[in-house]
């Protein structure tokens, strides 16, 4: 049995454990394309920005809304990825927003525990219905900051978040604290198109890249569409989805290379958000 891409196994494990890893998610040819895509497309490379850490650390990204037709936006379009959040998320969803998140090597800062939908909620979304994709442009391991998660943290609910000491938004430190002590911390090593699905209240962190490989990472999140927004915000409400065969990132390839997309998102100074006042992913 199939569920998206997932075997009944994996989506039971993500189920219990609020994340699951594929391996080869996107094959070694659609990760070059990827790749290629983030490094030389101008509309990514003249709107990224920085997020730094507690020690000053940064992380370069860059955010948008709408996916088109670049190779990263087919992508997030793709029929094994939006068929599985579908699957995950019990019915139709849309494009949240995806994020290209560039640690580079002896650069790249570190990142606070906290759940996306602590951020999310405050976005008018009434319900935790949302979940992401991680796919690795790189080697992601321990030493170069890959992401971790505390295993079955999902089940938690939505925790309180706020100003860390270190003015990131995190989680509630005094409930992080008991909660570090009941869950597994795993940390989610991954190859070159490995694609990682995780729960909106997942617990996850990263640690700054101290090595000399760089980990890039990009993320497309949704949200179902029965989930609507109940306010407007940076990110969208439903929009219809225009799913692609999972061929077409190849076929776009041979035509046109990588492609870019307009219709990108810079997040503006909103003091309301949780979500921009914080370091994330």
């Amino acid at each position: 049995m199939t569920i998206g891409i997932l075997t009944d196994e994996q989506f039971k494990a993500y189920q219990s454990d609020g994340y699951v890893l594929v391996p080869g998610l996107f094959n070694g040819q659609e990760t070059d394309l990827l790749r290629s895509a983030m490094e030389t497309d101008p509309n990514i490379g003249e709107r990224l920005y920085a997020r730094t850490d507690n020690d000053g650390g940064a992380t370069r990204m860059m955010t948008w809304n709408h996916p088109g037709n670049s190779i990263y936006g087919l992508a997030a379009r793709s029929i094994r990825v939006v068929d599985t959040m579908e699957a995950l998320l019990g019915g139709e969803v849309y494009h949240y927003h995806s994020k290209l998140t560039a640690k580079n090597a002896r650069e790249g800062g570190a990142w606070e525990w906290h759940q996306d939908y602590g951020y999310w909620y405050h976005n008018g979304c009434l319900e935790p219905q949302m979940a992401s994709v991680m796919i690795a442009l790189d080697h992601a391991t321990s030493e170069n900051g890959c992401l971790q998660v505390l295993k079955g943290s999902h089940l938690l609910g939505r925790i309180d978040h706020d100003i860390t000491p270190g003015a990131q938004v995190g989680a509630d430190l005094d409930r992080l604290e008991e909660i570090k002590k009941r869950l597994e911390l795993v940390y989610c090593e991954m190859e070159p198109g490995d694609g990682l699905f995780f729960h909106c209240n997942t617990l996850h962190r990263s640690d700054a890249n101290e090595s000399d490989k760089r980990r890039w990472t990009l993320i497309c999140c949704y949200n179902a569409a029965r989930n609507d927004p109940v306010i407007e915000h940076h990110h969208p409400g439903y929009t219809p989805l225009h799913k692609v065969p999972d061929s077409a990132m190849l076929e776009a390839g041979m035509t046109f290379g990588t492609g870019t997309d307009e219709g990108f998102f810079a997040a503006p100074a909103n003091p309301k958000s949780l979500e921009e006042k914080s370091n994330r992913s």
